[in-house]
């Protein structure tokens, strides 16, 4: 009787613990959505969704970029577009006739000239204080990928331009010196006249400039050592170089990638691992464990696989440089389509191949969720994701692992109580 008691007090706990991973899981995604909301400017991260309209009236505190508004930001841009170049700029910029000149976001006006061979001509101006001024050329309205020309005055008051490469999102990945423009010989420049900062550069494409991702930024802290600090702000615009207009960059990549990392952690942090759990602490409750096992583990497989789905889209999407995630994502799925397999090659449990099947099943499962809550972790690590999301993947990962020491020590408890004492021995009469 105590022992039937002590079975359905195990199963209802299991299902309890179940039940707590999901209601977790809902606060913690909640909770990186409002961080998100009040975080869109933190880091390096220059997409854009739904923010930044062309010519806003955003104010930045500390430098003088806050934009004018109504009628006399119209007129002030006007008045910017037919300043004389030609005293202050360094040939050849100084005397290029006939460039378009467009406002862009906030003070920020591009100024560009088409030449033949599809050579292009910039010059980018802004209000500038202190700090660095910064335009880029993306692949898909994000900063990962793109390449940038990054002009500023140091504190000496010398003018330094340079070419980065926006590997990544943390500043140790943005890489002087390197990128993917095709800069002519003729030498970039950066100059300032008046409250303007202007960088004027050249650059060769391979085919002529149509509607094309744009990316834009400030900050007002001096480079250390020609390493950018984090900007104050900063936009993605989309700029149609054969009408001279430009739009807002849309790109649904970051929701994406939140759908991306809520599929993988449903799979390989909740289901995958509470299946497993059911499948070793509840088999005296025959057949109901094996049903639960394989119900809870073709959902968490078809999660899985649903999350793989999304990140080839998401790599195709964004064109992401992550081997080591994407490989381990692609290996993780084929174990789970081999244990998937099993289920249907599943041998009697008289049949002599059956412990080797165990042995398969077993340590391929094993195998499958180590790789696949690894994946999780790594893929956290290189998404940049909020501090929530690493403090919800770890509350989970310590309820399952505090779940399966309990019901671990309940299970050697329950055999060390089936254990019979030993047979005594009755001494012969002399």
């Amino acid at each position: 009787m105590a022992n039937s008691r002590f079975q359905k007090s195990r199963l209802v706990f299991v299902l309890l613990c179940f039940l707590f991973f999901v209601s977790r899981l809902r606060i913690f995604v909640a909770a990186d959505d409002k961080s998100n909301e009040s975080n869109k400017d933190d880091g390096y991260d220059f997409g854009v969704t739904e923010e930044d309209q062309i010519g806003d009236n955003s104010t930045i505190s500390g430098g003088a970029y806050a934009a004018p508004s109504g009628v006399a930001m119209d007129q002030e841009r006007s008045e910017l577009c037919n300043t004389d170049m030609s005293s202050f700029l360094p040939p050849p910029y100084n005397n290029i006739s006939n460039m378009v000149c467009k406002p862009v976001w906030n003070t920020f006006l591009l100024r560009y000239h088409k030449k033949e061979d599809n050579v292009m001509t910039f010059i980018l101006s802004a209000v500038y204080t202190t700090g660095w001024v910064a335009m880029g050329f993306s692949k898909d309205g994000r900063m990962v990928g793109s390449s940038a020309m990054v002009g500023w005055f140091n504190r000496k008051g010398q003018a330094r331009i340079k070419e980065y490469y926006l590997q990544g999102a943390r500043p140790s990945q943005v890489i002087e010196d390197a990128g993917e423009l095709d800069l002519t010989k003729v030498p970039p420049a950066v100059v300032i006249n008046g409250a303007m900062i202007y960088l004027a550069f050249q650059a060769k494409f391979e085919k002529p400039l149509a509607s094309q991702p744009i990316i834009l930024a400030f900050g007002t802290r001096y480079p250390n050592h020609y390493r950018l600090s984090s900007h104050d702000d900063k936009t993605a615009i989309l700029f149609d170089f054969t009408a001279g207009s430009a739009s807002r960059a849309r790109t649904n990549a970051g929701q994406m990638k939140k759908n991306h990392g809520v599929l993988g952690t449903l799979a390989w942090a909740l289901f995958l691992p509470s299946g497993a759990i059911v499948a070793r602490y509840l088999k005296h409750k025959e057949p109901l464990w094996y049903y639960l096992h394989a119900g809870i583990q073709f959902l968490g497989f078809l999660l899985g696989l649903a999350n793989v789905v999304l990140g080839q889209q998401l790599y195709s999407k964004i064109d992401a440089n992550v081997p080591s995630h994407r490989g381990i994502g692609i290996f993780a799925l084929t174990l789970s389509i081999l244990q998937i397999l099993a289920f249907f090659l599943r041998p009697k449990k008289d049949a002599k191949i059956r412990k080797y099947w165990n042995w398969y099943h077993h340590w391929f499962g094993r195998i499958a969720l180590f790789f696949g809550v690894f994946n999780i972790v790594w893929g956290i690590h290189l998404g940049a994701a909020g501090t929530s999301w690493k403090i919800g993947f770890g509350f989970l990962i310590t309820m399952i692992l505090v779940t399966v020491i309990i019901l671990e020590t309940l299970s050697w408890l329950r055999r060390s109580g089936k254990t019979t004492p030993p047979e005594t021995f009755q001494m012969n009469p002399i």
